[in-house]
């Protein structure tokens, strides 16, 4: 059970969530892009969100600023979420700026709030959960688009809805949360995106 549950962390890792929300936005969108404007976008948001995100986590750990990829100290996860705060806000400007993308834009908008809180819950030694707060935007999210696009992703929804308690659970079970820092964590992602709706739908 320990290694699933670490499988689980890793496969739903919310380092993930940016360029999982991107190519679900493709995949729903019934507008057209060609192939050229999704390299455009979907590769540097891989490299803004993943790559360098996980190139700054070993500098980091080898300078002895963090010491595990899932950040276990409260205090440890402020570093890597103000880098990460900063990329968001990288992807936000250049890559896909409001007049391009709302949906992409006001998505990552949300994420860099809902990191925002995080990072600040953290300096009130509050270690609320960035696994839950990202399967909190990216469900609501889904959401959004399905409303926005009239589309019927019930299946797609309640499936995520069920890995989402998968992974609150594996969490639990590693001891790396409590239920609070659970909830509070997946609530911050949720709210996040719900805020941003009347900007674009």
């Amino acid at each position: 059970m320990k290694q699933f549950s670490k499988i689980i962390s890793y496969l739903f890792h919310p380092l993930l969530v940016p360029i999982a929300g991107t190519i679900t936005y493709y995949i729903l969108t019934p507008k057209y892009n060609t192939l050229a404007t999704l390299s455009a976008n979907i590769i540097p948001i891989f490299i803004l969100t993943v790559v360098i995100p996980i190139i700054a986590f070993f500098i980091l750990k080898n300078i002895g600023l963090i010491n595990s990829i899932f950040i276990p100290n409260v205090k440890d996860r402020r570093y890597p979420l103000i880098i990460n705060i900063t990329l968001l806000a990288m992807v936000v400007l250049k890559i896909i700026p409001r007049y391009y993308s709302a949906e992409l834009y006001y998505f990552f908008l949300g994420l860099i709030a809902a990191s925002l809180a995080i990072l600040v819950l953290s300096f009130l030694n509050f270690k609320g959960s960035l696994h839950l707060m990202g399967a909190g935007s990216f469900c609501m999210f889904l959401i959004n688009l399905s409303v926005h696009f009239e589309i019927n992703i019930t299946l797609i929804l309640s499936l995520f809805i069920l890995a989402t308690g998968v992974i609150a659970s594996a969490r639990l079970y590693l001891k790396a949360h409590n239920k609070a820092e659970l909830i509070i964590g997946f609530f911050i992602g949720l709210i996040s995106q719900l805020l941003t709706i009347k900007f674009w739908i």
